[in-house]
């Protein structure tokens, strides 16, 4: 049992792991590509398109090989799913364009507390004191250290409540459709990839002339930039692989929470690697968010640890009672057995 618990929790830091270095990597790769300093590939979607697609290709390969098994799932569910996934990379990508950087941290912010509210209502999920003052603390943590300038209008406000209710709803659904299916991280998200994939690289073109006035077919591919889309679509897939495997072994506020320390690490190193601007105020509040992420994980763990305590009793209650039951069976068997001996004597 014990042997069990460390090879679980190996599993579970190699996940987050994978997740964190993966999307940290990512981005400074989008960044190198996009920036105007860089390559100035402004083609987000798109970009998000060839993520899938490299990310489809891969699942295929690995179930045509046998590495990985294919298991049903209705296809209205998948249809259902990749329009929310693709909901919540338009409306990112809008609330960006839309809105103040600084009101488009909030609006990520509050995906905990909406991932919260809305698994209560489709799981009835209830949370203890002492995971919500943690999120709380995470929350202002990341919120003290990344929002600036706050600004906001009525088209940018109904993107950005487009982007938080599509992705706390994807999130939730990874989840819940891994559980409903009995299927693996990696076989789910082989099967929405080419959804997605087929979806943002046909509409992806235009989301991206609409958002920058620039169109993918007159942009001039180099060497250089080429290179960054690789590598980015590389880093992609273990960024998709990473957040389904995260997302199905924890849960989606986990995901959430712990997933801020993307954020620091980015500003973190953005300041080593782009010299970027670190002040007090960004250091103060990634301490403040490192420590509200040191709670939700004892939090957790102290859940965890309550449950454990209240199932074995029940098992073992359940245990007794079978066993009288047994007895009981043995009892009245042998019994009947001693009573077919007789007649049997008396027959004889």
């Amino acid at each position: 049992m014990e042997a069990e618990r460390k090879s679980s929790a190996v599993s579970d830091a190699g996940a987050w792991a994978m997740n964190v270095i993966s999307s940290v990597g990512i981005i400074m790769a989008n960044k190198q590509l996009m920036s105007a300093a860089g390559y100035g590939f402004t083609f987000a979607t798109t970009l998000t398109g060839f993520h899938f697609a490299v990310t489809a290709l891969v699942g295929m390969i690995s179930n045509a090989t046998g590495l990985s098994a294919s298991k049903h799932v209705p296809f209205w569910e998948l249809l259902w799913f990749s329009v929310i996934a693709n909901m919540s990379i338009a409306g990112m990508n809008f609330s960006l364009m839309l809105n103040s950087v600084g009101f488009y941290q909030i609006s990520k912010l509050s995906m905990i507390p909406v991932v919260c509210v809305m698994e209560w209502i489709l799981h009835s999920k209830k949370y203890s004191n002492e995971v919500k003052t943690a999120v709380v603390v995470v929350v202002i943590g990341v919120g003290v250290c990344t929002v600036t300038d706050v600004k906001v209008n009525a088209k940018g406000f109904i993107c950005a409540c487009i982007a938080v209710f599509s992705t706390s709803l994807q999130q939730i659904l990874i989840g819940s459709l891994q559980k409903k299916y009995s299927i693996g991280s990696f076989e789910l998200l082989s099967k929405t990839a080419p959804i997605q994939a087929c979806s943002l690289l046909v509409l992806g073109p235009i989301v991206d002339y609409w958002l920058s006035g620039n169109l993918i077919l007159a942009y001039s591919f180099t060497g250089g930039a080429i290179f960054f889309i690789i590598l980015s679509c590389s880093l992609a897939v273990f960024c998709n692989v990473s957040q389904y495997l995260c997302i199905g072994r924890f849960s989606a506020v986990s995901f959430q929470v712990l997933g801020h320390m993307k954020t620091v690490c980015v500003l973190t190193l953005g300041w080593f690697l782009f010299d970027s601007e670190l002040t007090l105020k960004n250091i103060s509040g990634m301490t403040v968010a490192v420590v509200g992420m040191v709670i939700y994980s004892w939090a957790v763990e102290a859940e965890k640890q309550a449950q454990s305590k209240t199932i074995p009793n029940s098992k073992n209650s359940l245990t007794e009672e079978e066993i009288r039951l047994l007895k009981e069976g043995v009892e009245i068997g042998g019994s009947l057995e001693k009573e077919d001996m007789k007649v049997g004597e008396s027959k004889v």
